[in-house]
């Protein structure tokens, strides 16, 4: 007997005679994992959406998962895939590793992006707009998944069409692609990139605004008024008036 339950709890892991050990789970709906890519970039998986469907056979139902998965490593490389299978966590890894085959890059300006940009795709609609330090990433759930997982840290966004995953999450890393920098345009264009002029402060109301004191060379240069001398000057013309004549 006490061999029997050594074999019984070693050999098969405590669930009994012919069972193999547990299956290890697969991240849940909405969840984030990180993994590491061959670049040793640290890339950010999120599961957007699950879907199930079913097929009615002879024998009953037949269901299938399809997994919504964007990855990005947080630098400006993003992608997003889907994934299809008849478990939840066979979906979710195919879904992962089409996002990884499919990242693109895009022009990020600090924490936000270079410009508004507006995108379609399918029935969906998607507006992006930069916005200052601090304020965050305004967006729903899809939107903010890609977003964020291109890095973008301050950002308004607004849905104006269908509200369907897929065609929302593929209408923002097609509008994230239109970005395009200044150095970018410039660099298309042939032209040299010009540095931006310092800006001259405007007074204030009632503010004296002190003038730079000459050089003696510009002194030396100026040319000194003319002031006219009295011997120059024209008297008046008196005017004459005709009289009657004297007898």
């Amino acid at each position: 007997m006490a061999e029997q339950q050594q074999r019984t709890g070693s050999n098969f892991g405590g669930r009994g005679p012919g069972r193999g050990p547990r299956r290890g789970r697969g991240p849940s709906d909405g969840s984030d994992s990180g993994m590491g890519g061959k670049d040793g970039n640290e890339l950010t998986e999120k599961v957007v959406f699950i879907n199930r469907s079913s097929k009615v056979v002879k024998g009953g139902r037949r269901f299938s998962f399809s997994a919504l998965v964007v990855v990005g490593d947080k630098r400006g490389r993003v992608g997003i895939g889907l994934g299809k299978a008849g478990e939840v966590a066979d979906a979710i890894h195919k879904g992962g590793d089409d996002a990884k085959a499919r990242m693109v890059s895009v022009s990020l300006r600090e924490t936000t992006i270079p410009h508004d940009v507006i995108s379609n795709y399918g029935g969906a609609r998607i507006l992006l707009r930069p916005a200052s330090p601090g304020t965050g990433i305004i967006a729903g759930k899809t939107v903010r998944a890609v977003v964020e997982s291109a890095g973008v840290k301050d950002i308004l966004s607004k849905s104006l069409g269908s509200k369907n995953a897929a065609n929302v999450a593929k209408a923002t890393l097609a509008a994230l692609q239109t970005l395009r920098l200044r150095e970018e345009i410039y660099r298309g264009r042939g032209l040299a990139v010009r540095a931006k002029s310092a800006a001259v402060p405007v007074p204030a109301a009632g503010q004296v605004v002190a003038r730079p004191t000459p050089r003696p060379s510009e002194v030396a240069s100026t040319p000194a008024a003319v002031v006219p001398t009295p011997s120059s000057t024209v008297a008046p013309a008196t005017p004459t008036v005709d009289g009657p004549a004297s007898t």
